[in-house]
């Protein structure tokens, strides 16, 4: 299904619907009975995070890296009430004190936002052709869940952005749809179909991303089974959107593919770890278990094959971030 839908994407497509849409509409009643309980309590601020840092790291002859988030409310940090609670913020300093060097954090993510508004974010952040970020993640693909967006068009949407980074420069690391199956308030039936739906779509989200040269991310229950299991922990007070310990658990996760884009890990961790399952795939396939498996890194490997592209499939150790510092309050360059 996942092949399908990244296939309609490709070449127009737009009829193929994500698991179970055709039932949405038996359950109503008990869409409405959750959002009754689901998405209040966060008063819709998003703290801003925006800024340089690592700044002990600076020196003359050497400018920051400049990273940049894009997607929705969960790129953004929406749930918590510190700027260096957000995914950005602990991102920009884990990769400033892996890379030694400062990072400037550009964010132009938007609460709510669908795949669609990628088109507006992509635009804003090449704005200034001579500050292209080194680096972009993109968080997205919940809203498109739940608004039913046709898959093929958010995917559509979702490679043209990849593409029009990475041939601006910038490398791309994309956190595909998270399990909305693990929202609390969400009973079954729905809970069944909106869980088999984020992950068709998260692996669907993989293929288009890998074959325009991005990298992914499973965020899948929000990087792992402890997120599941312990909901009123790392969910935040919306009941929605995660708290500041299921954020850090995501940047934790997608730290070291940031790392490995730029080019910061040791060249020994980039080969295949049979010990943990690491190994080729066609890219279909290891969308397919990425999807089933939080935290699961795809990436390109060989452009062709008999059973069409290549992907590394990695499942790379979670690295703690460090507490950010307070980032200054200017605006960053770009």
């Amino acid at each position: 299904m996942a092949r399908r839908i990244a296939a309609g994407a490709a070449y127009g497509g737009g009829g193929i619907g994500l698991a179970g849409a055709a039932a949405v509409g038996l359950l109503l009643a008990e869409v409405r009975m959750a959002r009754r309980h689901v998405g209040n309590g966060s008063g819709g601020r998003v703290p801003v995070a925006d800024g340089l840092y690592g700044t002990t790291y600076a020196t003359p002859d050497e400018p920051p890296l400049r990273l940049t988030m894009l997607g929705d409310s969960t790129a953004a940090g929406q749930g918590v009430h510190r700027a260096s609670q957000t995914p950005g913020a602990l991102l920009a300093s884990g990769l400033s004190a892996v890379a030694e060097r400062p990072v400037e954090l550009h964010n132009v993510a938007l609460p709510g936002a669908t795949s669609d508004d990628l088109d507006r974010q992509v635009a804003l952040v090449l704005a200034n052709p001579a500050l292209v970020p080194d680096i972009c993640v993109i968080m997205i693909g919940a809203n498109d869940v739940t608004h039913r967006m046709p898959p093929t068009r958010s995917v559509r949407h979702l490679s043209a952005t990849v593409r029009r980074l990475r041939t601006a420069g910038a490398e791309v690391v994309v956190g595909t749809c998270p399990d909305l199956g693990t929202v609390e308030r969400v009973q079954q039936p729905l809970r069944w179909l909106a869980r088999r739906a984020s992950r068709q779509l998260a692996a669907a989200q993989t293929i288009g991303t890998v074959e325009q040269g991005g990298r992914t991310v499973s965020l899948g229950d929000l990087l792992g089974p402890e997120f599941e299991a312990n909901p009123r922990e790392l969910f935040g007070p919306d009941n929605y959107h995660p708290s500041a310990e299921g954020y850090a658990t995501a940047a934790m996760a997608v730290l070291p593919t940031v790392c490995a884009a730029l080019e910061l890990w040791p060249a020994e961790e980039e080969r295949p770890d049979v010990t943990r399952r690491e190994g080729f795939l066609p890219v279909a396939k290891a969308a397919a278990e990425a999807a089933s498996e939080a935290g699961t890194e795809v990436t390109a490997a060989m452009p062709t094959g008999p059973r069409g592209p290549w992907a590394l499939l990695k499942r790379r150790r979670r690295r703690r971030v460090p507490e950010p510092e307070r980032a200054p309050m200017q605006q960053p360059s770009q």
